[in-house]
């Protein structure tokens, strides 16, 4: 990186003339340092870094926040830091009538492995709520097990000990700027030029990041003209290039394979013919696609990925969470038809917690065997796929080039499933007519209509997937079989089997004896194999105890009165809604391009209104058996 000898007041000037257009700021300084300033906001955030010693990982606090500065604290460097913060302040004050310079320093005291926060103020300014609301927010970001301590201090000189203050209070005045000071414990560190924690620094970022975030909107809100309904508008918008990079790395390699694909057995049907022709008695042998990809080396171009280039925290911690998961895919691929697929499958999707059994049995318990003689009339494979490439072109009318034509296939097997946004079906599928809208519904409503969200966004692992997607996903899709009115009492009892064969796989039961319990609890011996198959595919998936786990989570989520719409923006998991939140109030995310058809029926709006009142599976099953 070539550093200019001076930061001459023709630059200062043209960083000056690009906020005043509101137009985002990054620029080095001589010797050390940058200058980012995302966008005109009423605050900044200094770090100067110390002569004479290396002060490692401090930097790294405060480059989370969408306005800082690192510079040297080389004496002969303050006057042109000075120049650029007046420069800085003199744009903000006009725009907002207030300015908050935030300096932040290591400093070493205490407990060394507790963190401490110290606040510094000066005499008779007006940073009581601002100082507070930082303080409070320290004092929740528990590190290493432990709450942080957080003092205050007044005192005439707010800066290192070793530098002078940047400005003195009459200078302040004249700036319409306010000044608060941030020591720090450097707990991520040994000492001085010690070794570095990276886990723990990580985590000191994000908890101190938030802080200032917080500590910055209270300002705003009390003495600036700006109204922000939320501090996260106040965050980072401007995405860097190692941003973008780093995603489209992620999502290619994620791209690269479908993990359910390729554990899913491409000789169900022959398998079927064989396994009842032993009567029932032998395991079936199931065939799978060759690998397109070698996990070995995929995973070695994953971990070569340099997640530590993303300044912005929140989207660091989501690419981190990003590559453990493509990992333990690659994993799972690794270990197909091994006796480690189950505990890699269990790392990925979990297991039966003993409510979510309970929950199953009860279903089971609750809702009685339907005479095969109701069951009524079927579709083959083409007329359902006519079906569902009649709802893909209403999507084209509003949407063009939206998903792709459904595709009929021989290496399909238990009906149909979506792979990167395609829909696949089973040439020997057959699917009954009351429940075909219902089923595109789950596979085109939501997960077709989630694919091209997240298509529609810059982000492209919101197309892939982002970590513990599935489950909000399957639970999503089977809420809209509910909210069409498919949701039948059959359903419902296929959704509680799936639990009840995944906790038998993890108890140790065979194939044959998930095969007897299932059809010991009613089930057909066709559909016992097919629920059985597909959570013994690989050598053991527990993907399908999702389905129920997620509804039920669908339901609490409803229940708490959010935003519907917003969970079709891409896939994401549960845990990650507070940070697709944040993303959406920070202009880096957008709403949902296309919501799904079916919210536009007059029948649909009671249903969601009723399930905003709450409503729990027990109830759906009450509604299920009339169906």
């Amino acid at each position: 990186m070539i550093r200019p000898p001076a930061f001459t007041p023709e630059r200062i000037a043209g960083v000056v003339e690009r906020l005043s257009a509101d137009l985002p700021v990054r620029r080095v300084l001589p010797e050390w340092g940058r200058v980012h300033v995302d966008r005109r906001l009423p605050f900044i955030v200094v770090y100067r870094r110390p002569a004479g010693r290396a002060d490692i990982g401090t930097e790294r606090i405060v480059t989370g926040v969408a306005s800082y500065v690192l510079a040297s604290g080389s004496p002969s460097r303050r006057e042109e830091l000075r120049s650029l913060l007046r420069g800085i302040a003199g744009v903000m004050r006009e725009r907002f009538g207030a300015f908050l310079i935030i300096e932040v320093w290591s400093e070493s005291g205490g407990v060394p492995e507790r963190p401490r926060y110290r606040l510094v103020r000066r005499t008779n300014d007006a940073l009581d709520d601002t100082a507070e609301e930082i303080a409070s927010a320290l004092a929740e970001s528990r590190i290493l097990g432990h709450l942080p301590l957080v003092e205050s201090d007044v005192a005439r000189k707010v800066a290192p000990d070793d530098m002078r203050m940047l400005f003195d209070g009459r200078e302040l005045r004249a700036m319409g700027a306010e000044l608060l000071g941030i020591a720090v414990n450097p707990v991520w560190r040994t000492d001085d030029d010690g070794e570095l924690y990276p886990l723990l620094l990580r985590q000191v970022v994000r908890r101190f990041t938030t802080s200032l975030d917080r500590g910055a909107y209270n300002f705003t809100l009390g003495h600036t003209s700006a109204r922000p309904g939320h501090y996260h508008v106040l965050g980072r918008r401007n995405v860097l290039k190692a941003v973008w990079e780093t995603d489209a790395e992620l999502a290619a390699i994620g791209e690269s394979f479908d993990p359910i694909l390729l554990v899913t057995p491409v000789n169900g049907e022959q398998a079927w013919v064989e396994f009842r022709r032993s009567r029932f008695q032998r395991q079936p042998r199931f065939r799978y696609r060759p690998l397109p990809v070698d996990p070995a080396r995929l995973k070695h171009r994953l971990w070569g990925i340099r997640t530590e280039r993303v300044e912005d925290p929140t989207l660091m911690n989501l690419f981190r969470d990003a590559q453990r998961h493509i990992d333990r895919q690659l994993s799972l691929l690794n270990d197909r038809s091994r006796p480690d697929f189950l505990l890699t499958g269990l790392q990925l999707y979990g297991g039966v917690e003993p409510g979510l059994l309970a929950l199953a049995e009860r279903i089971l318990d609750e809702l009685p065997v339907r005479p095969r003689k109701h069951r009524g009339a079927r579709l083959d494979a083409s007329e359902f796929a006519a079906l569902a490439s009649a709802e893909i072109a209403g999507y084209r009318e509003d949407t063009s080039g939206f998903g792709h034509m459904p595709e009929v296939r021989d290496d399909i097997y238990a009906g149909l499933m979506v792979s990167s946004g395609r829909v696949l079906i089973g040439r020997e599928a057959s699917i009954p007519a009351a429940r075909a809208d219902a089923l595109i519904q789950h596979e085109i409503g939501t997960h077709v209509v989630t694919h091209h969200n997240g298509r529609a966004q810059r982000f492209q692992l919101l197309a892939v997937g982002l970590p513990g997607y599935d489950e909000l996903q399957e639970g999503l899709a089977v809420l809209a079989e509910y909210l069409v009115g498919g949701l039948n009492a059959e359903r419902m009892r296929v959704l509680a089997a799936r639990v009840i064969a995944v906790n038998a796989l993890v108890e140790g039961a065979e194939f044959v004896e998930a095969f007897r319990l299932l059809t010991a609890r009613g089930f057909t011996q066709r559909s016992a194999f097919t629920i059985t198959t597909r959570v013994y595919r690989g050598g053991g998936l527990t993907k399908d105890a999702m389905y129920l786990r997620g509804l039920a989570g669908m339901l609490d989520y409803m229940a708490e009165g959010l935003d519907f719409n917003r969970l079709f923006l891409g896939k994401y998991g549960v845990k990650h809604i507070p940070v697709i939140d944040e993303l959406i109030l920070r202009q880096v995310l957008l709403l949902p391009d296309v919501l799904p058809r079916y919210l536009s029926r007059p029948d649909v709006r009671p249903r969601l209104d009723e399930l905003s009142r709450g409503m729990n599976v027990i109830d759906l099953v009450k509604r299920s058996a009339a169906k």
